[in-house]
């Protein structure tokens, strides 16, 4: 991958807030034309390094390149290229809806005007409703209209369905789709797991200021374990089951983990004492994602 192909391209970042260092040393790459998860809790650093890519902080130290510019210095030129939409927006009381897209789309080059149309019917926004009559979730769907409906190449999404009901969740999930079919790339931060895993190209889930993990759902699967349901007709002894990770019993009722590349191993394990029911669950991206964060060596993970 050449520097071309980054829309992105963050290395060694670092920013501190009087003593408090936020983030310590984050690299983070998106590639043109793919949805990148960026994953974390409260105050891991993700809002920050959100803030220093729209050039609302300036880096401490490290190299920060947006498109073909820096965006301490060239916020202005960037701007006009990208559509970002937080996760608490605030509108101007007095004016409708339809007025904030248009004027949200008018700093960003104008606006696809069938596409705007299309997109507040999907969402069911009442756009001539003013701002101060909105409720949180309708606030969102103003800042999602305004933004998918511009022609930018890039969209930064900090927790944009915030607010919204699960049937206006899936629109979410339709219409960025429809986005990157179009071309256009996508740096989405979300507490909605299954938000990311149906989006996501590739990750990076960010823990105390650094990236700790950085792949596809896939490969980041393949250093997780996947969760084995089942029930015996013969309780072996543990000594039996050294293939699988803690293994307990209830009755005859087996719960256990196996490293993902050992389920084969695990299987030839556990046949000679015959299934009545079995059930095989893959690593999910929530599993994985807690895992990161209880294992107090995941900073030795995939990179």
């Amino acid at each position: 991958m050449t520097d071309t192909d980054l829309v992105i391209d963050i290395r060694g970042l670092r920013k501190a807030f009087g003593k408090f260092e936020a983030l310590r040393g984050v690299d983070l790459s998106v590639s043109r034309g793919t949805v990148h998860g960026f994953l974390g809790p409260n105050g891991a650093g993700k809002s920050t390094t959100i803030r220093v890519l729209l050039g609302l902080l300036k880096a401490n130290a490290g190299r920060v390149r947006l498109f073909d510019g820096d965006p301490w210095t060239d916020a202005v030129d960037l701007h006009s290229r990208l559509a970002y939409v937080p996760g608490d927006v605030s509108l101007w009381p007095g004016m409708s809806g339809g007025e904030a897209i248009d004027l949200l789309g008018s700093l960003r080059g104008g606006l696809d005007e069938s596409r705007r149309a299309d997109l507040i019917e999907r969402f069911e926004l009442d756009s001539t409703k003013r701002g101060r009559q909105y409720s949180k979730g309708n606030r969102q769907k103003v800042a999602i209209v305004a933004a998918l409906a511009s022609d930018v190449e890039l969209l930064i999404l900090d927790e944009p369905t915030s607010g919204l009901d699960p049937l206006m969740e899936n629109v979410f999930q339709k219409v960025v789709a429809e986005s990157v079919d179009r071309g256009v790339t996508v740096l989405l931060s979300s507490h909605i797991m299954s938000e990311v895993e149906t989006l996501a190209d590739e990750l990076s889930i960010i823990r105390e200021g650094e990236i700790v993990a950085t792949g596809t759902i896939d490969e980041l699967r393949g250093h997780a374990r996947t969760t084995i349901h089942a029930t015996l007709r013969t309780v072996p002894s543990h000594d039996r089951l050294s293939v699988l990770h803690d293994a307990a019993f209830d009755g005859n009722r087996l719960t256990a983990t196996v490293d993902t590349d050992r389920v084969d191993d695990a299987m030839a394990a556990l046949t000679p004492f015959g299934f009545t029911s079995l059930e095989v669950a893959p690593p999910s991206l929530e599993s994985l994602f807690l895992r990161m964060y209880e294992n107090d060596d995941a900073s030795t993970g995939h990179r």
